[in-house]
This record gives structure tokens, sequence and C-alpha cells, in this order.
């Protein structure tokens, strides 16, 4: 367990930064959720739609430093790279 006053508190913060997180990270995996479940409809313009919602949505996460960039980059061209498969 921590002695220092300081470290007490950074324990207590960063529960609370842990949940914000887990809050970000599970919001950001919904809107890919919805993006893939328009993407196995075969419907090209809701899943263009939802991929419009989504995007600054997850560039959102990288600023706050819960996803790194290259991550969100692959993921945002895989599923840009999905959708223009539409059929």
């Amino acid at each position: 367990m921590a002695n220092h006053i300081s470290s007490k508190k950074r324990i207590r913060r960063n529960s609370r930064m842990e949940i914000v997180n887990k809050v970000r990270k599970n919001r950001v995996r919904t809107f890919i959720k919805k993006v893939e479940l328009a993407i196995l409809n075969g419907d090209k313009s809701l899943a263009n739609n939802a991929f419009k919602v989504a995007q600054p949505e997850m560039h959102r996460s990288v600023t706050k430093g819960v996803f790194k960039k290259n991550t969100i980059s692959r993921k945002l061209s895989r599923l840009s790279t999905r959708i223009k498969n539409i059929a």
C-alpha cells in the first residue's frame, strides 16, 4: 500500500480515469459494431452513414489517449475497404 500522500492521490486518480477510459473504449467499439452490422447486411448507404458518425468518435479516442493513432488508422482503413467492397 502507498504511504505518500501524492501516491495515494495518484491511485485514486488512476481508478477514476480507468472507468472513464473504459467508457470511451466501449463507445468506440459500439460505433465500430454499428458499421460492421451495416456491412454484413450489405447496406452501403447505411454503412457509409455509420462510418461518417464513427470516424470522428474514433479520432477523438486517439486525442484522449485511449487508443494509439496507428490502431485507429488501421481500423478505419479496414472498415473503409470493406464498405467499398459491398456489391
